[in-house]
């Protein structure tokens, strides 16, 4: 039987990643808001709070991914890089 052997963290490119992450989460609230926005009229209730709650996720999201962003400069400084 073999063992598995942990990988060393590698977080040197984690604050890319996060920013791609940002970036694409804000594309996507845009073009939900957009699109909430162009068929108001045409979409029901349900659908449009379903929407919203899901923009509503992609916030929080947000706050979160930029909170993380910042506990990496804050990881980077300490360790001099």
């Amino acid at each position: 039987m073999t063992t598995a052997v942990a990988k060393p963290d590698n977080r040197e490119d984690n604050v890319p990643k996060l920013q791609r992450m940002i970036t694409n989460t804000i594309r996507n609230l845009r073009e939900a808001e957009e699109y909430l926005d162009e068929h108001a009229d045409e979409i029901g209730a349900e659908e449009r709070s379903r929407i919203e709650a899901k923009n509503e996720r992609r916030r929080q999201s947000l706050e979160n991914l930029r909170a993380e962003i910042r506990d990496e400069a804050l990881d980077q400084r300490r360790r001099g890089e």
